[in-house]
């Protein structure tokens, strides 16, 4: 930081990267609490010699700069905190008055903390705030990133296993990845050679992804994935809670099949035929959802208090994933560095070819999406305990011609022709017919009224629909 940019970040109101202290003859205690909440959040610069009044800032100086900074590095490598720290640190001269910065680095083992565990801080915008004992967990499992459900169970046995789930997933993988060596093996050897089992006994990733759900609630008093459909653009402007919440399924593998079925419900699909004459349903934005439902169900830490969560707003689908990203997005992006929460989850959605082998999917889940919609994924890792990502169902604008004659989807066909088999059918019927949300339905009918492929006769009760250009059916 240079002697500009210091006096810049002075003249700004609120940082979550930067503090000041007076300092001005001794190191002020709640330093430690800086310290610890950059080291634990995403590091900063803490500074000594500047004295905070109100909005502005005052530069003191500090009396004696030299035995400042290095009672003040000794103090974090002499083990007041539990981990040694690496600072860097600038001096600055204002008038004769010298003010002394320390840049914190954030740490790649938390929590950092000072005396004990319970004096863990976070940065939350402009200041520290203590831990709360969940956060203190999620950092001491994230100590371990990659390994805690790979741990075998020891109370537990192949008995604890859904064997539909198994035949289900063994009957996938001989379709979809025919060739793969798996699909001889016996159930004994299958389940090992997966690490499903190991030593008779099963790993906490095996009982989540085929386990029986009466143990999995066991060892996981509040396993589910919570998926929920709100009939609006947030709770506070839905008409009701929600339209439908999805009951409780047997374990991880049948909870990806039920998901995904209900998702497609709400993801426009153009209609495009195979040579076989059969609908093609592959499509990059399909593909897009389906990788981040499975990125949801590898990635979750399933050791904390909080669930993978689906919610699906009328303008936008969210996948909520309790624990963080183990490195910066960009840097996930950029390397496609493949550092699985769950490693044996992960092996067994890529078996089945359901799965990338490499990275998190976070580029495919991008691009595939905007392929069709018109604005990009946007993944929020601002908490130190989870991470969000939101998928914008909002169709790109294209001429008159090109949403007539290409994005007319397979659900737009079957309205149009529905309606002409029946002028006064209703929303709520062809939503009925066709699968899918009223507001879905009412969304691509007010598409076909603004580029005059239909219109009406008469009022909502007692009109009908009339259909004025079917040269697109």
């Amino acid at each position: 930081m240079t002697k500009k940019e210091l006096l810049k970040r002075l003249s700004d109101i609120e940082w979550e990267d930067f503090e000041v202290k007076k300092a001005q003859t001794d190191i002020p205690k709640s330093s430690r609490e800086t310290v610890s909440a950059f080291c634990n959040s995403n590091g900063g610069w803490l500074i000594f010699g500047v004295e905070q009044e109100g909005k502005y800032f005052n530069i003191i100086g500090v009396d004696n700069p030299e035995r400042i900074e290095q009672d003040f590095v000794s103090s974090l490598r002499g083990g007041m905190f539990n981990m040694n720290i690496n600072i860097e640190c600038k001096k600055y001269n204002f008038d004769n008055k010298t003010v002394i910065a320390f840049y914190i680095p954030l740490s790649s083992i938390k929590p950092i903390y000072f005396n004990n565990i319970k004096n863990s801080f976070k940065r939350v915008a402009s200041g520290d705030q203590r831990a709360s004992e969940e956060e203190i967990n999620a950092w001491l499992r994230d100590q371990s990133f990659g390994s805690q459900s790979s741990k075998i169970i020891q109370d537990s046995s192949v008995k604890d296993l859904n064997n539909i789930s198994i035949e289900r997933y063994r009957d996938y993988l001989t379709r979809y990845n025919p060739d793969n060596r798996y699909t001889n093996l016996t159930k004994k050897e299958f389940l090992q050679k997966l690490q499903v089992v190991v030593d008779d006994k099963l790993t906490y990733s095996g009982l989540l992804f085929f386990g029986k759900h009466e143990r999995i609630q066991r060892t996981f008093p509040n396993f589910m994935v919570d998926y929920l459909e709100i009939p609006g653009t947030s709770y506070s402007d839905a008409t009701t809670r929600y339209t439908f919440r999805l009951d409780e399924q047997e374990n991880l593998w049948e909870y990806f099949f039920t998901i995904f079925e209900k998702l497609r419900k709400h993801i426009d699909v153009p209609f495009k035929m195979t040579p076989e004459g059969f609908a093609d349903e592959n499509y990059p934005h399909i593909t897009a959802i389906r990788e981040a439902l499975i990125n949801l169900l590898m990635h979750s830490d399933y050791f904390s208090e909080g669930n993978p969560r689906i919610r699906v707003f009328t303008d936008r689908i969210e996948f909520y994933n309790p624990g963080p990203l183990p490195k910066p997005l960009s840097e996930i992006i950029k390397k496609e560095l493949s550092l699985p929460r769950n490693p044996i989850i992960t092996k067994l959605f890529r078996v089945v070819k359901l799965a990338e082998n490499a990275g998190y999917g976070f580029d495919k889940m991008f691009k595939g999406w905007t392929s069709y919609y018109s604005i990009e994924p946007k993944v929020d890792f601002s908490s130190i305990s989870d991470y969000k990502i939101e998928f914008f169902t909002k169709i790109k604008e294209e001429s008159e011609s090109y949403e007539v004659k290409i994005v007319m989807t397979e659900t737009r066909r079957i309205i149009i022709e529905q309606i002409k088999l029946n002028s006064k059918i209703t929303a709520k019927e062809l939503a009925e017919i066709i699968g899918v949300t009223s507001r879905t339905i009412e969304n691509h009918i007010a598409k076909f009224k603004e580029i005059g492929i239909i219109g009406r006769k008469g009022g909502d009760f007692g009109g009908e629909y009339v259909v004025l250009n079917d040269t697109i059916i």
